[in-house]
């Protein structure tokens, strides 16, 4: 079983290796499961130089790279290391899943690179802003980071010894684990049969130990014992009904299915996720000793049987009380229920949208309050390409409260924005996602399989409000089901229709028949001027695929 407890441990020694008190680096991301690889960096502002250094376990050689969607094919990377004739480095980039070619223009600067104690450690540099095709062009977005590194100086195939990891390089908030890492609440199945389907959900319904005053979950840990199989898991407060625990599949109409107050995700390709220093998930005390809901998601696409899994989260708890109660607000597309429209197959583009008017909040609290979102999970399934989350203000949109452009199914942990985002009373939030069905010949329809798709984004802010759920979906009644559509004019329809828009708490539900797709700007871009003058543009935080842009042959699922 993999727990990522005992790294945290490890990680007061292991950040004293990497260097923790370089106050000119002053951000670091493990970019493994096993704090093996530690990035730090640090920059003076957003049009001058950022500084990597990368501590590796390894006495071979080590890349580093950022993709534009977490593999190989498209990615900017550096390859280093300490061989017998001395240091080597070089900026490449990936054409394919083949070896990085040198770039024509070294834009990397090489500033140390050392061995110690079974350790490789490489510091380089590099300006923010690039206008090079070979180069990515970083921005104040989430950027998909990759590593590989070998045992060896022979540059050769990585093997298992790669990954990839989403940080927010230039909005990013400084960590501060409290030291003591002893109390946790476990919520984590035991022994489980993992049936031979290729979508399997499975439930425990629990009740955590008393604590008989309020404490805030600082630090959620995820314990994966199958990393293969286990994708995505929620766990949900339920609401006061809910009495009696149980562990089985899923949605199957127990009352346990009413338990929808999400209280913490975890995505594949997420690690451990910690809070902000000023707000906590409460539990606890008075009227909240309360039953809970893990919801595991299981891709089994091989169909394999006889697997069995202990795997779940564990949360961090306080008693020194932080400033504000953290919620997570679930919104978009309503995944299950009365939606009887499918993607059509053989689309290279189709859009979807889920909507939510805060201005309907008002019906279930006594007066308006801002909420401050600082981290995003978005979620689609298998075709899903892209997902942005547009926020409105008087009709206009305001922002992007979340964004990919080159979504990726296998790396779906929640994302840290690095600044505030503040929703006020009566915003709209337009949730957008693009799939691509070309290599499909039937339809697919909105629904739980891994077959089916979902459009969700998970906004986690602070302070809690009682609203756990805003989410839409198109009224087909409105539209003619006895005849054919080409796929775009079924697109744009489906745009035009009123969405029905469902709100809830623990104590109701309310549905809303006139919501609208707002229509969202297009994803903002950069101008960069090479050096003989000449501007371009290019898109804001991803380099343009048909440019050519390129990093690490890593292959990722």
């Amino acid at each position: 079983m993999l727990s990522l407890l005992p790294f945290l441990y490890l990680s007061l020694v292991w950040t004293k290796a990497a260097g923790a008190t370089d106050h000119a680096l002053p951000f670091m991301e493990y970019l493994d499961s096993n704090d093996l690889v530690c990035l730090k960096w640090g920059f003076e502002s957003l049009q001058g130089i950022i500084t990597f250094k990368l501590v590796v376990n390894t006495t071979g050689w080590v890349g580093f790279g950022l993709s534009p969607n977490g593999g190989m094919k498209g990615s900017d990377i550096v390859i280093g290391g300490l061989g017998t004739d001395g240091s080597y480095f070089s900026d490449r980039h990936a054409i394919g899943n083949s070896m990085p070619v040198v770039d024509k223009k070294q834009s990397y600067t090489l500033l140390s690179l050392t061995e110690s104690e079974g350790q490789t450690i490489m510091t380089f540099k590099r300006p923010i802003q690039l206008c090079d095709d070979q180069d990515f062009h970083i921005t104040a977005k989430p950027i998909k980071l990759i590593y590989a590194y070998g045992t060896s100086d022979e540059i050769a195939y990585h093997g298992v010894r790669r990954g990839t990891k989403q940080v927010n390089l230039l909005n990013y908030m400084p960590r501060t684990t409290p030291p003591n890492l002893d109390n946790y609440l476990s919520a984590i199945v035991d022994n489980i049969t993992v049936p031979s389907s290729h979508t399997y959900y499975h439930c425990k319904v629990m009740k955590f130990p008393y604590l008989n005053t309020k404490h805030h979950i600082y630090l959620i840990e995820p314990v994966i014992e199958h990393l293969d199989i286990v994708h995505h898991m929620l766990l949900y407060s339920c609401p006061p009904f809910v009495t009696q625990p149980y562990d089985k599949p899923c949605f199957m109409g127990d009352i346990g299915d009413y338990c929808f107050n999400v209280v913490a995700t975890w995505g594949v390709g997420g690690s451990v996720f910690e809070l902000p220093e000023n707000a906590g998930i409460p539990i606890g005390g008075e009227g909240r000793d309360t039953y809970y809901r893990l919801e595991i998601h299981y891709n089994n696409p091989t169909n394999e049987t006889g697997r069995t899994d202990s795997s779940g989260l564990r949360l961090h708890y306080t008693d020194q009380l932080r400033q504000h109660d953290v919620g997570t607000l679930f919104t978009g597309l309503q995944p299950i229920g009365p939606i009887s429209y499918n993607i059509p197959p053989g689309a290279p583009q189709f859009h979807s949208y889920g909507v939510c008017n805060t201005t309907l909040f008002s019906e279930f609290m006594n007066h308006g309050t801002d909420i401050h979102v600082f981290s995003v999970m978005l979620h689609t399934h298998v075709v899903g390409r892209k997902v942005r989350v547009g926020h409105f203000r008087n009709g206009k949109q305001i922002d992007f409260l979340g964004l990919d452009e080159n979504y990726n199914f296998e790396i779906q942990e929640a994302v840290r924005l690095g600044k505030i985002k503040t929703i006020k009373p009566g915003d709209d939030i337009v949730v957008e996602c693009t799939y691509n069905t070309v290599n499909r010949t039937g339809f697919t329809k909105m629904g739980l399989a891994t077959t089916d798709e979902m459009c969700l984004a998970f906004l986690v802010y602070y302070p809690a409000i009682s609203i756990q759920s805003c989410v839409s979906y198109p009224n087909m009644t409105h539209l003619s089901m006895d005849k054919s559509y080409e796929i775009a004019e079924y697109e744009s329809l489906l745009k035009a229709l009123p969405q029905v828009q469902t709100v809830f708490d623990d104590a109701k539900l309310t549905q809303y028949p006139n919501g609208m797709v707002r229509e969202l700007m297009k994803t903002p871009t950069f101008t960069c001027e090479d050096s003989n003058g000449s501007s371009r543009l290019g898109t804001f935080w991803i380099l343009n695929p048909a440019a050519g842009v390129i990093l690490l042959w890593i292959v990722l699922m």
